[in-house]
């Protein structure tokens, strides 16, 4: 089952999916111009093979609902976020409000 809701952060709606499959749920929050997401971002693979496509985005880990992605702390993202401040650590939130 897809899920797409809209998701409050700083004042801004944002969207929001959520994507059931067997042992596991896909989450990403995404604004126009980058995403957070859960565990299963490759972001090696944005950071290299993709890299023409300056990917603004980062990685969760850890978390099974929208709200602990946004919640959580970064486990990693893209060179492309940490052009715009965006680090390891920072919240999903936090990371979100930068994309925008």
């Amino acid at each position: 089952m897809v899920t797409i809701e809209p998701v409050q952060v700083g004042g801004h709606t944002l969207v929001g999916v959520e994507v059931k499959l067997p042992k596991t749920t896909l989450l990403t929050v995404s604004t126009s111009r980058g995403y957070i997401m859960c565990g299963a971002l490759d972001v090696g693979l944005l950071n290299e093979t993709l890299s023409d496509r300056k990917i603004i985005a980062a990685r969760a880990v850890g978390v099974r609902t929208l709200a602990q992605l946004l919640a959580a702390p970064l486990e990693s993202v893209t060179i492309e976020a940490e052009n715009l401040g965006i680090v390891p650590g920072m919240t999903g939130a936090e990371a979100l409000l930068l994309m925008l």
